[in-house]
């Protein structure tokens, strides 16, 4: 007997439980992610136009991933009906290019990884989130949106022409910092980025043109007069020292500056005279007294943040969302709590998790929250978790899981049976609703209720032929196939196994 005959049977057009990742799971973007919620879901997520932190700790599989997914789609829906008052949103999910670098400017060659991440500080990860959003948004002001309506997260060009000069000149300023791509050099990229704000910046180069307008005229006031051989005395070579000088004074303070952005900001590669170059296109005035990350201290990061949200502001993005997640995946991490506590803990600042018009979604491993125990009393005070809708465990009772099975399968279900579908028709009329409900909460998260259900589907198939198949799934299949499941989970979660 073949499963596809017993979803077949029970209307179905589908399996509703073979895929056990939200990013991958295509009947969860199609069906579930704007109609199927986790219990605590509106703590959670709050409410777009005034967004929150939430601190969401869960165990692997409990739908943190599936929450971030969700997120986005409920703010991309937000966006379209609000086109003036939309929410940006940064996905801090991929640390493995952050860390790498961090790891690589940090350490000795083979340093340990554990000592590196100790020394990760709360304004790397506002130097990680800048670049993430200011690279976010080049991409999307570089890109030519040929028709139709722009989506929830573009530019749309109406907002890029009310830019003011200051708010442009603050793009690009940190653009110069932060935009990080491999389709074109930071040169090419960063003056087109120029180009499309439209931003004038020919007084930035009158101490270039005024030595070279001066060696030319030196040159041509000698050749006249016959007296090339004048080069060979000081002179010549002292008047175009000072003509040449406010350029080269420019240029080696910018270069100091450079060293100094480039030795602060460990997150990502900054080539010096790349930096200088760029940082030379503007106006003296222009970067008189403006924030830069080239110092250990977050305060520079707060005011070019706020350049951020001031930009985006005018292009038509009232408020930051930023979207936490993954934080157990990178390499360097590896899994080890203890890495994973050492990255977070900066992040817990009540200065930066509560900053205006900002909200952080952290979706955490459950891991992690043990440490919350052994904190003392300054770290609470600084953290002032009590303010974050802190969530301790995203857990699922049988009800809730049973409550998602039967969405599931309505997702999955063909047209005439969408209504009707539900996961008691597929067992015996001898397991009634309250001990199927008291089985799938022994499962506590959804990746194993998907994992069990597919393992059920299949034990119970192989059990009976295609000439004599049976469309219900009777009790011993049912308890044999749990009490192997779980026994496989005991394995999995002391770490000697898989399930």
């Amino acid at each position: 007997m073949k499963v596809q005959q017993f979803l077949e049977h029970h209307g179905l057009t589908q399996n509703p439980f073979s895929q056990e990742d939200a990013q991958s799971d295509p009947l969860f973007k199609a069906h579930c992610s704007r109609d199927v919620f986790h219990p605590a879901w509106d703590k959670i997520f709050g409410t777009p136009n005034y967004p929150a932190t939430s601190v969401v700790f869960g165990e692997k599989g409990s739908g943190k991933t599936a929450l971030r997914l969700q997120m986005v789609e409920q703010v991309a829906d937000y966006n379209r009906r609000h086109p003036d008052q939309r929410v940006y949103v940064v996905q801090y999910d991929d640390f493995n290019p952050f860390l790498d670098c961090f790891h690589e400017r940090s350490s000795m060659l083979g340093g340990n990884p554990g000592r590196t991440l100790s020394r990760f500080r709360l304004w790397d990860h506002m130097d990680a989130l800048l670049s993430l959003a200011i690279t976010q948004l080049t991409n999307d002001l570089l890109h030519e949106h040929t028709g139709g309506e722009p989506g929830p997260f573009e530019v749309r060009a109406e907002h890029v022409a009310r830019l003011s000069r200051t708010e442009k000149r603050d793009i690009l300023l940190l653009a110069a910092y932060y935009d990080r791509s491999t389709s074109l050099t930071r040169s090419e990229r960063w003056n087109q980025l120029r180009r499309r704000l439209r931003f004038s910046n020919w007084r930035a180069h009158w101490d270039l043109a005024l030595g070279s307008a001066g060696t030319l005229a030196l040159l041509v006031l000698l050749y006249r007069q016959g007296a090339l051989s004048q080069l060979g005395n000081i002179w010549p070579w002292l008047l175009l020292l000072a003509m040449w000088g406010p350029w080269l004074h420019r240029q080696v303070r910018l270069l100091w500056h450079a060293w100094n952005v480039s030795r602060q900001m460990k997150i990502a590669d900054q080539p010096l005279n790349m930096l200088r170059s760029l940082l030379s296109r503007f106006e003296r005035r222009d970067l008189i007294d403006q924030p830069a990350p080239s110092r250990e201290r977050s305060d520079d990061r707060y005011e070019l943040l706020g350049k951020l949200q001031g930009a985006l502001k005018s292009l038509g993005f009232s408020s930051l969302l930023v979207l936490v997640d993954r934080v157990d995946e990178p390499h360097l991490i590896n899994g080890s709590p203890e890495r994973m506590r050492d990255l977070l803990w900066p992040m817990f600042d009540n200065k930066f998790l509560n900053h205006a018009g900002v909200g952080f979604k952290l979706l955490l491993p459950i891991e992690v929250s043990d440490f919350l125990l052994k904190e003392e009393k300054q770290f609470y005070e600084r953290s002032r978790l009590d303010k974050q809708n802190l969530i301790r465990s995203l857990e699922w009772t049988g009800e809730s899981l049973y409550d998602l099975a039967n969405d599931r399968i309505r997702a999955s279900a063909n047209g005439s049976a969408t209504a009707t579908a539900r996961l008691r028709d597929w067992f015996d009329e001898s397991i009634s609703e309250g001990e199927l409900v008291a089985t799938l909460g022994r499962l506590r998260v959804p990746r194993h209720l998907f994992k069990f259900m597919h393992r059920l589907l299949v034990e119970h198939c192989n059990r009976y032929t295609d000439t004599s198949p049976r469309w219900t799934i009777g009790r011993e299949s049912l308890h044999a196939t749990l009490a192997v499941y779980l026994r496989d989970l005991e394995t999995y979660h002391r770490g000697m196994g898989t399930v």
